[in-house]
């Protein structure tokens, strides 16, 4: 009932609306936020009903959602916003978000971030890459901007056999010979991409990207069985265009699930709301599928379609005098 709530609710996402929508005591929503314990096990058990397992690109990014009057509340914190520009206070949510070979994407993996834990984003990835691993992942390619390319994290997916793309910042030392390192912003790299060294990992291919006005630059390896040499610029472009279905998803679970809209406190009921929100997405992207839509936002404004039609018909009716009168235009 909650997800679906949150899915159709255009506005106030809280239990009092749902309680007086659903005609049941706001304490009987209260109570279920607080009472379950949903773990993203579960979201993975949901997602893993959609999708085929084994061999394709397995993404990793984080976003806040905003909480700008909300400075008591369980899981707060002062994170940056990529759509302010700024750090903002909010709630961290970082998501392992899978592509299968069908072209099916869906979360299958989310923590939120939680100062108590003396954890950094970069240990928060490494659980749960272990995790989707133990449970039956089987990633061809892991994908991720600059934040999460630091050498452990690299090396953590290099011991998983497993390849990965991901951004590098400017300053970062490569080696072309293995001998003399230069930051990666000074290096001449072809558009089929350039073979180096980088420092502290081995040796990787660099790919380039021109996204609006900075030159990206992306770090890329692959285990030596699945033959590094013949990767070449439109398999980075596959794989890059993959790793922005994430960014989607952000918007998405903001514009039509509600992550952000809830009225609570604690650890608990914040959990659960977003896990509910975040299988709400699942059940979208389901029925996209299912129902051959264009996008995610074409159900939602079929909900409201025929109320829209039948309120305006209703306020219409005999008043007629207020429509403006059309006079036939005269040419002198």
């Amino acid at each position: 009932m909650y997800m679906g709530f949150l899915m159709s609710e255009p506005k106030q996402a809280n239990c009092t609306r749902l309680a007086e929508v659903s005609n049941i005591f706001h304490d009987r929503v209260n109570r279920f936020l607080l009472r379950e314990k949903y773990e993203p096990h579960d979201l993975f058990v949901k997602s893993a009903k959609e999708l085929h397992l084994t061999g394709d690109i397995l993404s990793i990014d984080d976003t806040t959602l905003d909480k700008p009057y909300s400075c008591h509340m369980a899981l707060f914190g002062y994170f940056w916003s990529g759509k302010h520009h700024t750090v903002v206070r909010g709630i961290s949510l970082i998501t392992l978000y899978y592509k299968d070979p069908d072209g099916i994407h869906l979360p299958v993996n989310y923590r939120i971030y939680n100062h108590s834990d003396n954890k950094t984003k970069n240990d928060y990835f490494q659980d749960m890459l272990d995790e989707l691993l133990l449970w039956g992942l089987e990633p061809a390619l892991v994908t991720g901007n600059s934040w999460y390319s630091c050498v452990k994290n690299l090396k953590r997916i290099k011991n998983h056999s497993t390849g990965l793309m991901f951004g590098s910042e400017n300053n970062r030392l490569v080696s072309v010979e293995k001998s003399t390192w230069q930051p990666v912003q000074s290096l001449d790299i072809s558009a089929h991409g350039t073979f180096v060294y980088l420092r502290g990992f081995g040796r990787v291919k660099i790919f380039r990207a021109q996204l609006k006005d900075p030159l990206r630059r992306y770090i890329v390896y692959l285990p030596e069985t699945s033959q590094p040499d013949t990767y070449q610029e439109d398999d980075f472009k596959i794989a890059h265009d993959a790793h922005w279905h994430i960014a989607q998803y952000h918007r998405a679970i903001k514009q039509l699930c509600h992550i952000e809209h809830f009225q609570a406190r604690g650890k608990i009921p914040i959990s659960n709301h977003i896990f509910s929100a975040l299988c709400g997405y699942v059940y979208l992207k389901k029925v996209c599928a299912i129902q051959f839509l264009s996008s995610l936002y074409q159900m939602q404004r079929a909900l409201f379609k025929e109320v829209v039609a039948e309120f305006t018909e209703h306020f219409v009716a005999g008043k007629n005098h207020l429509d403006p009168q059309c006079k036939r235009v005269v040419n002198v």
